[in-house]
């Protein structure tokens, strides 16, 4: 039926064309105006997924006025819709043109059935794409935003969330365990946010930021004249949290001499600063955080094992952003309406290639480096969307290995789909199925044989 197929409207005064388009397109429901009124009535009344757009239009079909006007009023009615222009012979420049102001493509007069037809299906499956990020972008602004400013979308990442939830209002120390750049800091402020210590002081101190002869009067505060240029007593970051928490990251760099100094604030509730003599009270939240193996550093000696346990009453295992499906794509949109306010207001959005870039990068420096690569993407793009080579992401070398075995290869498809389908169904098995075109039971099996939680 008509209603169930994408829009395509066909903006061309030229009736034998506005006829030869609509019969190429059966697979559309073709909507034809032939000036800018009635094309602004369609796209409001119908809102069109496709445009394509004459430049040439009356009372103007020499030159571009109206149909720069149309474009210009597609755009700020319904930016999210896909507008190809013509371009004749020597308009060149005039399409090039439209693309800056927002146009998707363009296609060469005489029209070549064949070659924009292409270009058409090629902005359906763009719109398609976009129409399903922002629903799961929506999404994860409502039911998936955790612990108050998390955006995900990933079953993985939601447990961790709930789990920092779960033990936001207990005293216990937690000890954040994930690769640099997943995010560890903000999951602590999370769970500081979550708490009933959301009142008083939230204090983050980097310990492997810090020079070690430091690191003690950072931590423990020094009193007057304690050393060379302790010119005044200091209060240190520890007695700074008392009341709320206290964030270590990097907990792994602390030196020996100074784990015994922690360990011992940790059993007794007390601190002395350097050149003191008094015994201070205070009642602070440890979370820490790590990206090094500190089992291994026990086993060798570098980190005291009695601290660990007191640092570790409860463990969160953070996943890399790779081993979130879906949560590249909602990241770097978040990061680019953010970046786009502050830099460049020009930028409004992904091209379709960046968007399969993004989502199909492992993102070795996790969300930091995705951070990054849409800050200079932002300041690089020269149009109104990111491409790939904005973002400065070449293709990814397959495992040949895996490639060479089939078994594997299917294996890893079928997970990645299956991930990826479960994250924009928030778990929900009936529309993860829906969304795969398989039945529920087919998929608790492929569930069950690839060990997948929902």
């Amino acid at each position: 039926m008509a209603q169930d197929k994408p829009k395509l409207l066909v903006v061309e005064d030229d009736e034998g064309l506005q006829a030869q388009l609509k019969w190429a397109y059966e697979d559309f429901d073709v909507l034809i105006a032939g000036d800018r009124a009635s094309a602004l009535t369609a796209l409001r009344s119908e809102a069109p997924d496709v445009v394509t757009l004459d430049l040439g239009l009356p009372p103007d079909p020499d030159g571009v006025t109206e149909g720069f006007a149309v474009l210009d009023e597609i755009m700020a009615l319904k930016p999210d819709t896909k507008v190809v222009v013509a371009s004749g012979h020597g308009e060149r420049a005039s399409a090039l043109k439209a693309i800056e102001r927002g146009a998707y493509d363009f296609y060469q007069k005489p029209v070549d059935i064949d070659a924009l037809g292409l270009i058409v299906r090629r902005a359906l499956a763009l719109h398609k794409i976009e129409r399903e990020n922002r629903t799961l972008a929506m999404r994860a602004g409502d039911d998936n935003t955790v612990l108050g400013s998390l955006i995900t979308a990933a079953p993985e990442m939601i447990k961790v969330a709930r789990m920092i939830e779960r033990v936001a209002n207990t005293s216990v120390s937690v000890m954040l365990l994930g690769a640099s750049g997943t995010g560890k800091e903000l999951l602590a402020r999370g769970l500081h946010d979550a708490s009933d210590r959301r009142d008083e002081a939230f204090v983050a101190i980097n310990c492997a930021a810090i020079p070690e002869n430091l690191l003690e009067s950072e931590l423990f505060g020094h009193e007057k004249g304690a050393f060379t240029g302790a010119v005044k007593t200091t209060e240190g970051k520890i007695e700074l949290a008392d009341g709320g928490t206290l964030f270590l990251d990097e907990v792994g760099d602390i030196p020996l001499p100074l784990q015994v100094k922690l360990l011992r604030f940790l059993q007794e509730r007390t601190i002395e600063r350097i050149g003191g003599r008094k015994q201070i009270e205070v009642d602070t939240r440890i979370v820490c955080a790590t990206h090094q193996d500190l089992e291994a550093m026990i086993a060798e000696g570098t980190f005291r094992e009695d601290l660990f346990y007191r640092l570790a009453e409860i463990v969160v295992r953070i996943p890399a952003l790779g081993d979130r499906p879906g949560d590249a794509v909602l990241l770097a949109k978040s990061f680019l309406k953010r970046f786009a306010n502050e830099i460049n207001p020009n930028v409004t959005g992904f091209s379709a290639e960046a968007l399969a870039a993004i989502d199909g990068w492992s993102w070795p420096g996790n969300v930091r480096e995705l951070e990054n690569r849409v800050k200079r993407a932002v300041i690089m793009a020269e149009g109104k969307l990111v491409r790939p080579e904005d973002l400065d992401l070449d293709e990814e070398g397959e495992d040949e290995t895996q490639l060479l075995n089939l078994k594997s290869a299917r294996e890893m498809s079928d997970r990645k789909v299956i991930r990826h389908a479960l994250a924009r169904s928030e778990g929900n098995i009936s529309n993860t199925a829906r969304l795969l075109g398989i039945s529920r039971p087919t998929l608790y099996d492929l569930l069950k044989q690839y060990d997948l939680q929902t």
